[in-house]
């Protein structure tokens, strides 16, 4: 994962002001309707992605503590809050739309870019609490359109190729002009004839029948990082649905489903166990097991043990997402009492309560305690 701030070729201590004249010479550069090189597209949304971010005064300390993984709640991601081909022009177009310095961002390029682009495609990975804690591999299997083989995804009969739209003259887009008391106007709209393609397939391949694609089984392999939650999702980069004749692919989303573990009560990074431990434990004291994610692990019950007290066990939660960083394993002490007393217990007990003592008049409040915690 490149860091924004190589990506904008901008120091970390960057205005706004610079910040946003760096992406706009890149967007410039990169914009899917001035530039046609395969990875154009990649780069013009990792670019995109980075500005939006950067831009933001909370986003920006957000990333700066954290990383992308503090950026990554709102949009789900793993970081993850990428953008697709839509959401970076828009982007742009908001912030230079009345700057943008090329035409076509205006009109055609883009439509004929947005019309040929195959659609995302969403998928479900299920993950245990294990899987999360250490990280996974998976293959997802998913049918979705690819490029036709036969045509070669031209979506003409093989010996033939797409015909210049005579409508359009290849460009994609009609102009229309009209005078009025103000002066010219001129509107600019995708080819009604070819759809903003420019061409038109007179002789359509038999087997995809001028789509320039088909419908097919398709697997792809994801790495899932540690930590991941419910809410992230991971984007794989024109790993969708095959565009039309050749059009860019879509997205393909990996979205999370993680089972909950009956052991565990999640907290963010942390785990919460409650462990039920006997009244003679409680008092003497003792060693018990209890789970981790990464196997058992033994805690000391200290002597004397009070009701809801918390044993924290340092690094044994779930990892940080995109860190190295560790949450805790919280255990919440009980004291287990039984409902039903055999008659040598009963007899026990009787005998333990004449030699035990009284319990404390009065235990410290909600409102002591906290106090005590705040040290007021």
């Amino acid at each position: 994962m490149s860091d924004f701030y190589v990506l904008l070729g901008v120091s970390r201590d960057a205005t706004e002001v610079e910040i946003k004249k760096a992406y706009r010479k890149l967007a410039m550069e990169y914009h899917p309707d001035r530039n046609g090189a395969p990875e154009a597209e990649a780069k013009f949304k990792e670019i995109t992605e980075a500005y939006e971010i950067l831009r933001d005064p909370q986003k920006r300390a957000a990333y700066d503590r954290y990383g992308k993984a503090g950026v990554g709640a709102g949009g789900g991601g793993f970081g993850f809050h990428h953008v697709d081909l839509a959401e970076a022009l828009n982007i742009f177009m908001r912030d230079f739309g009345g700057m943008g310095g090329f035409e076509s961002i205006f009109g055609g390029g883009r439509a004929r870019t947005d019309a040929r682009r195959g659609q995302d495609v969403r998928v479900t990975v299920k993950l245990t609490l294990a899987e999360v804690a250490t990280g996974v591999k998976r293959t997802v299997r998913f049918k979705a359109p690819e490029r036709c083989a036969v045509c070669e995804g031209t979506g003409a009969k093989p010996g033939t190729k797409p015909t210049t739209c005579a409508t359009c003259g290849g460009s994609g887009e009609v102009r229309r002009a009209a005078r009025s008391m103000f002066g010219q106007f001129v509107s600019v709209s995708p080819c009604p004839t070819c759809g903003g393609e420019g061409v038109v397939v007179l002789d359509p391949c038999d087997v995809c029948r001028g789509e320039g694609r088909v419908r097919a089984d398709r697997t792809v392999a994801v790495e899932i990082p540690a930590g991941v939650s419910g809410n992230n999702y991971l984007t794989m980069r024109g790993q969708g649905a095959s565009g039309p004749r050749n059009g860019p692919a879509g997205d393909l989303l990996v979205m999370l489903d993680i089972k909950d573990d009956e052991r565990f009560e999640r907290q963010g990074d942390d785990l919460v166990f409650d462990l039920a431990v006997s009244f003679s434990q409680a008092a003497l004291g003792t060693a018990v097991t209890v789970p981790t994610p990464y196997g058992d692990q033994e805690v000391q019950v200290a002597a004397g043990t009070q009701p809801e007290t918390v044993i924290r066990l340092r690094g044994r939660g779930l990892p940080v997402l995109g860190q190295t960083a560790k949450g805790d394993l919280i255990v919440r002490v009980h004291v287990w009492t039984p409902e039903r007393l055999t008659a040598e217990q009963e007899r026990l007990f009787r005998e333990l309560a004449t030699l035990e003592g009284e319990p404390p008049k009065r235990s410290p409040g909600f409102w002591s305690k906290l106090k005590e915690a705040l040290g007021a």
